[in-house]
């Protein structure tokens, strides 16, 4: 996928101005290899927040990507600029016809630029091609971008029976119309 951006950039005389901003990124599936470039991605971003990557619980799913997602009929994707993971997420099936959105990550230098805009649509659109009616997600209060992104998708709050130990609320969408009664 090519994204044409644009972003505000600052000259050097302290004049904001915007740029249109070429770069070829790829949105592609989870491959033997990208584990390592995953795992300083959430990292980098955890830390960016005062968050902490957990092994033994919130993350212990990084630990076998294709056995926690794909093997199970979710899915894992990564955002490459170059030969860079720069962004990822996956969908961790709960249920038959609920996912969960995990590991929804971009580094910040490519925030505000529509790439974590891009990546929901195609976790909702993939999600609804895996024919999940649902999706939810857990999250923490300081991740004030992602959660606008999300609200602004029209995920919603509810309470959950058990949170992840980083995570402080959770939001879901409902992601198929029920159908018409007879």
């Amino acid at each position: 996928m090519h994204f044409t951006l644009t972003s505000r950039i600052i000259s050097p005389d302290n004049r904001e101005v915007n740029a249109i901003i070429r770069m070829r990124v790829e949105l592609r599936p989870y491959r033997p290899g990208d584990d390592g470039g995953i795992c300083r991605l959430v990292k980098k971003v955890l830390g960016e927040y005062g968050l902490a990557m957990d092994p033994g619980e919130t993350d212990r799913d990084l630990s076998d990507i294709p056995a926690h997602y794909t093997r199970r009929g979710g899915a894992f994707k990564v955002l490459v600029h170059g030969d860079r993971i720069i962004g990822s997420y996956g969908l961790y099936p709960v249920s038959d016809f609920c996912c969960e959105l995990r590991k929804m990550y971009l580094y910040r230098q490519y925030r505000g630029m529509g790439m974590g805009r891009r990546m929901l649509k195609n976790a909702l659109k993939t999600a609804r091609e895996l024919e999940f009616a649902e999706m939810v997600l857990e999250s923490n209060s300081c991740l004030k971008e992602a959660l606008q992104l999300y609200t602004g998708h029209g995920f919603v709050r509810y309470h959950p029976r058990h949170l992840s130990r980083r995570c402080d609320l959770a939001l879901r969408k409902i992601l198929v119309s029920p159908s018409p009664e007879a």
